[in-house]
């Protein structure tokens, strides 16, 4: 099996929060948005091309972080998607999108204003994680 290395792309534009054996947790560095990814550890770009336990384990990641973003975030609308059209390298987006976003009720893709998340937030963000989803990846 080829050696897992994250995209470029994702490199640049996020930060890697926790990691478990089958994927990485990330955090888009946009504080106007609560923008989370996971990033499967595999070679294929498509989600029904993993093993099923793999997918059924990804799975259990998507929803629990999907109830993490609800819990914390009370979004209006959570947004989630395996796009992949500018990245290729399989990876599921959790937006949390409000009413009130500068967005709303377009895409944020490519549309939006972006703020760099201060080391502070990105710490406190991670704390929450931690505390809710150490079922799932190691921080």
């Amino acid at each position: 099996m080829p050696s897992f290395e994250l995209a470029p792309q994702l490199q640049q534009d996020c930060h890697v929060l926790a990691e478990s054996d089958i994927s990485l947790l990330l955090l888009l560095d946009n504080a106007l948005y609560p923008w989370f990814l996971i990033v499967p550890k595999t070679q294929h770009t498509e989600i029904y091309q993993l093993d099923i336990a793999v997918q059924q384990q990804l799975l259990a990641q998507m929803n629990g972080l999907s109830q993490f973003i609800d819990k914390q975030f009370k979004p209006d609308k959570l947004n989630v998607a395996a796009i992949g059209n500018v990245v290729s390298q399989l990876h599921i987006h959790h937006i949390a999108r409000f009413k009130t976003d500068d967005c709303w009720p377009g895409v944020v893709w490519g549309q939006c204003q972006q703020q760099s998340y201060q080391k502070a937030q990105v710490d406190t963000i991670r704390l929450a994680c931690e505390g809710a989803l150490s079922s799932w990846w190691q921080f």
